[in-house]
């Protein structure tokens, strides 16, 4: 008997696909006969940039925070600017984040990274508290913060400064992005911290009291928001001490603006041609698709389409 097999034609490939295809051929004959680090990637990510693939660049952010331990607590600090890129997007928004009642945290690096990390904490301490019938302590929601932080592999942007008091005394912790702490009795995180870093070195001093850690950490905040271009605006604290917590809202703002317009702003209607994508972030109206829209008066239901 004879048998007939069909044979299909192999699709082309592109010649910089055949490339990568040869070397991972290659790689995975030569990765069990050595030892060691594995830099073939690296080979193989400049030959797809050659071919004209772009790669993702890591988002640049703009912060500074900082802490430092006295005799009686902990005094945490933060500035107050949210970047969006280039641009200000909040000039006066809130980045020390509440943990428990008796611990805080300031937070660098992605927005919504740093809020959606503390608020997760945050419910599993209150969780935990409730069926312990005791006060959170400080090593428990480290453990939990960088618990999750390593298991993204530094995925999720959230660099902090941990503070509180517990049973154990006041507690002072950085956290990174990938998961690893340091303990210190001062420290600072964020694209303004080596500015506030040279603050502390310079400065600190053993068992200070409130008002001198206090002005520490301000001058540590002023001194990122004047020489670091990713922080500015305002200067927030937290003063943790045992049984009672002080947070300090615009603490000190040494950049208010020194001209207002006396007559303030009035654009006249139609100033701002409105086309389809833009006026649809703000309303809910249907609109057919690039067509101007004015508004004259009333609601944003009433407007005229041409």
């Amino acid at each position: 008997a004879t048998h007939v097999v069909e044979v299909k034609p192999a699709r082309a490939l592109a010649p910089g696909l055949i490339r990568s295809v040869a070397m991972a051929h290659i790689h995975r004959d030569d990765a069990e006969e050595r030892g060691g680090f594995n830099f073939d990637n690296v080979r193989r990510n400049e030959m797809l940039r050659g071919s004209g693939l772009a790669f993702k660049n890591a988002m640049k952010t703009g912060t500074t925070i900082s802490g430092v331990c006295f005799a009686g607590g902990v005094v945490l600090g933060a500035d107050t600017r949210s970047t969006n890129g280039e641009t200000v997007a909040d000039k006066n928004c809130e980045k020390i984040h509440y943990i428990a009642p008796n611990i805080y945290c300031c937070g660098a690096g992605t927005a919504a990274d740093t809020e959606a990390v503390t608020g997760m904490i945050a419910s599993n301490l209150e969780l935990h508290r409730m069926a312990t019938k005791r006060d959170s302590r400080v090593i428990t929601a480290l453990t939990q913060l960088k618990t999750h932080l390593f298991k993204y592999q530094g995925h999720v942007g959230a660099a902090l400064v941990l503070g509180g008091c517990d049973v154990d005394g006041p507690h002072l912790f950085t956290v990174y992005p990938h998961g690893s702490s340091d303990a210190l009795p001062f420290a600072t995180m964020g694209s303004g911290s080596l500015a506030a870093m040279a603050v502390f070195e310079s400065d600190f001093k053993e068992n200070m009291t409130e008002e001198e850690a206090k002005d520490l950490v301000a001058r540590s905040i002023r001194a990122g928001i004047f020489n670091d271009l990713g922080s500015g605006s305002n200067v927030d604290l937290c003063v943790i001490k045992k049984g009672e917590v002080s947070y300090l809202r615009n603490h000190e703002t040494p950049n208010e603006r020194t001209y207002v317009r006396s007559k303030g702003y009035d654009f006249p209607p139609g100033s701002t041609p409105l086309n389809r994508r833009n006026f649809m972030t703000a309303t809910s109206a249907t609109l057919p698709l690039n067509e101007t829209v004015i508004i004259s008066e009333g609601a944003p239901e009433d407007a005229m389409v041409m």
